[in-house]
């Protein structure tokens, strides 16, 4: 199965470092950022999990859930966090998904769907491709995809901010420009035509190009 923004999100049940869950009955009525690993005890990955639990107040203030995966057992993983929270500081209190079927991995199509065997015996390297971030919708659709190599760390502020826009622009009908952070000026789609942006925006807006008409963000 080909997944693509809009897809549903394929549901699963797995162990994790806090136990079973199903994904979800675990969602609920919550965003959530699903973000993957090739492996326990790598270095990069190591940095990436540390520094998402620093910002686990600041998703939890968007109502988003964040849940980590790694190839490998469960029990791996929790070894795995005392490294982890030594080199960051900052408590892992998510849990993380040990995928030692693959199972999820290939659902979520990062390893090929026909991959045999299970984590024990791969290497960081078999599992290069298992490096990506899902931000998904209460309704469980998938709003972004975010793929990356295993020796570039991930930037997960641009992550906060990649769900911001996509938060924004739902609730409020608009879109958001290049660099745009939270409190910056947004965009009028071009959907939405002057005689209704008028009626939804009586303060009006400043016209860069007929297709291009900017307003403050709206507050809610």
């Amino acid at each position: 199965m080909t997944l693509s923004i809009g897809s549903t999100a394929p549901n699963f049940t797995a162990q994790t470092t806090q136990g079973s869950i199903h994904f979800h009955d675990w969602m609920g009525d919550s965003w959530a950022i699903l973000f993957s690993h090739p492996k326990a005890f790598t270095p990069v990955c190591t940095t990436e999990l540390g520094y998402m639990a620093g910002l686990g107040e600041e998703f939890a203030k968007r109502d988003t859930k964040i849940l980590g995966l790694s190839v490998d057992s469960s029990q791996d993983n929790r070894d795995w966090l005392p490294d982890i929270e030594e080199v960051s500081g900052n408590k892992i209190d998510y849990p993380v998904v040990g995928d030692s079927d693959l199972q999820v991995a290939k659902l979520y199509n990062m390893l090929p769907a026909d991959e045999a065997g299970n984590a024990e015996g791969r290497t960081a390297a078999d599992n290069a491709t298992v490096r990506a971030v899902y931000i998904i919708g209460p309704d469980k659709k998938i709003r972004a995809v975010l793929l990356y190599p295993m020796s570039s760390g991930r930037n997960f502020d641009e992550v906060l901010r990649l769900l911001d826009s996509v938060q924004l622009t739902e609730r409020k009908g608009v879109a958001t420009p290049v660099n745009w952070q939270k409190g910056d000026d947004v965009i009028i789609p071009p959907s939405l035509s002057d005689e209704d942006a008028k009626a939804k925006y009586p303060d009006g807006w400043d016209e860069k190009k007929p297709y291009l008409r900017v307003i403050q963000e709206p507050i809610d």
